[in-house]
């Protein structure tokens, strides 16, 4: 979801306003993924890198997620949404933990759209994880080295319950990933728009899940 702070900027804003209006068009993805039948959304919503930027820019953007939760979850709810987080979670604030785990507890049994927030990750490190703990389970025994194959690998990762992404949609024309979901969007389709995220809006959505449909994918073959 990449752009907030150029919209901020070209309009003389603070950056923190970016963020704010970039929350309004988290919402209408939310409600163009439920609507297209989408099962998977996971936003990428803070990296590991993200942290080098201002305290102040930090503490606003957490502060705008927790409001975000307040305000969102009996929608979560009602629409039959999922929360779910992948990251470092113990990394992040303790209220923000505090509230995110309320929700995920709330939402736990919604099967309409699991909405998947990167929070604190950064894919680099979520495959040295993994990697970490296939040794440790090799030098336990749990693990034998011969039975490591990328199933295995992928099973060691934060997103060990979901399938790989179909399809990435990138906003503000950046041609790059990012460190995310490195091992997971291996044979993802991509989509990059030009459009800054905070105009980004239901129809550019439903646009890019159109433009995928068009695709034919070979995984190699």
């Amino acid at each position: 979801m990449d752009g907030n702070g150029r919209w901020a900027r070209k309009r003389g804003l603070p950056r923190i306003a970016g963020h704010r209006a970039g929350a309004k068009s988290v919402k209408e993805a939310i409600e163009a993924a439920r609507e297209s039948g989408v099962k998977i959304l996971t936003l990428y919503t803070f990296s590991t890198e993200n942290w080098k930027r201002p305290k102040y820019e930090i503490n606003a953007l957490f502060k705008l997620l927790e409001n975000y939760i307040d305000k969102e979850a009996r929608n979560l709810v009602k629409n039959g949404i999922k929360l779910s987080v992948i990251g470092k979670f113990e990394g992040l604030p303790e209220t923000v933990q505090k509230k995110l785990r309320e929700v995920i507890e709330m939402t736990k049994d919604n099967r309409t759209l699991t909405l998947n927030l990167a929070l604190n990750y950064g894919s680099r490190a979520e495959i040295v994880e993994a990697v970490r703990k296939i040794i440790t389970d090799c030098q336990s025994q749990r693990l034998m080295p011969e039975e490591i194959d990328e199933t295995t690998l992928s099973r060691y990762l934060y997103t060990k319950d979901m399938p790989d992404p179909d399809l990435l949609i990138r906003t503000s024309g950046e041609m790059r990933l990012s460190n995310f979901l490195l091992w997971q969007l291996s044979y993802a389709e991509l989509y990059i728009t030009k459009k800054l995220w905070p105009d980004f809006k239901k129809n550019d959505f439903k646009r890019a899940m159109e433009e995928y449909q068009t695709r034919q994918r070979r995984y190699g073959g």
